[in-house]
């Protein structure tokens, strides 16, 4: 039996976060999270009108005031600066664990559906 492998595991998972489903114009979408600011600093998602997975910086966000009674618990961004894209969703999988683990962040994934606002 292969030993357990935490990066293969977290990896695989956002993989997997990162989707597009045609059939239901569903989009999956995770946000890396800086709780101690209580805003969102990463943003990553296929784009599927140009095949690519692309991670996005936050820059401005909603008005926020932590403590108050909502579902999501951080402010969402309302602007953000693209960092890059990616033609694998191994390879931003790789970028998203790195910042992370860099800047201490938590995931937080979004479904979102064609009527949605999607970037």
């Amino acid at each position: 039996m292969p030993t357990f492998n935490l990066n293969t595991f977290t990896m695989r998972l956002i993989a997997e976060t990162l989707f597009y489903d045609e059939e239901y114009d569903a989009l999956g979408n995770l946000s890396l999270v800086d709780e101690t600011a209580g805003r969102e600093k990463y943003v990553a998602s296929f784009a599927p009108e140009d095949g690519l997975f692309v991670l996005e910086e936050a820059t401005e966000w909603e008005e926020y005031e932590p403590g108050t009674n909502d579902d999501i618990g951080y402010a969402l961004a309302v602007d953000s600066r693209e960092v890059g894209t990616y033609d694998h969703v191994d390879e931003i999988s790789k970028v998203l664990l790195d910042l992370a683990e860099e800047h201490n962040l938590l995931p937080s994934i979004t479904l979102l559906f064609e009527e949605d606002e999607i970037g």
